[in-house]
């Protein structure tokens, strides 16, 4: 089984024979992987009227638990972004009712966003379309080979 990563590596090998192309091969496959699912995911999330800067919120916000609220800046750094990025971000949440933002009871200088009913809803239900889109790009893998890819990612991400 030969895919167009194979058609480009066996491109530069003629061209350059001196190189070691391993390391283009395995990248060139996650950034089209990559690319592949972020598209396939951000078509599901905008069946519910959002994208996933938005959906990154959203989901932050779900797994943090009951009362689904965090700070800016803890919001912030759980999608590594910039505090200026995160506020465009909850501006049109909470515009379009999805989130909430309010003092915070023990600091008075901060705030607290919280997700809405409506904005819980919506993540459970975004999360659902999001997670089955993912699992049918895997499914023709067996099992043990998505754990065993899932595995060699992690340790590879994690030596970085």
């Amino acid at each position: 089984m030969t895919d167009d990563i194979d058609r480009i590596l066996g491109q530069w090998a003629r061209e350059r024979p001196d190189l070691d192309t391993a390391a283009m091969g395995v990248f060139g496959r996650i950034f089209r992987l990559g690319k592949l699912a972020g598209d396939v995911t951000e078509r599901a999330y905008g069946r519910f009227g959002i994208g996933r800067p938005e959906f990154d919120v959203l989901a932050a916000l779900r797994r943090s638990g009951e009362p689904f609220q965090l700070s800016p800046g803890a919001l912030a750094a759980s999608m590594m972004l910039s505090t200026g990025g995160t506020t465009a971000r909850l501006d049109r949440l909470e515009k379009a009712g999805l989130v909430t933002r309010s003092p915070d009871p023990n600091d008075r200088r901060a705030i607290l966003v919280r997700l809405t009913e409506r904005g819980r809803a919506l993540a459970d239900e975004a999360v659902t379309a999001g997670l089955a889109e993912q699992q049918r790009l895997l499914a023709h893998l067996p099992p043990e080979k998505s754990a065993q890819l899932s595995a060699l990612l992690r340790e590879l991400l994690h030596g970085l």
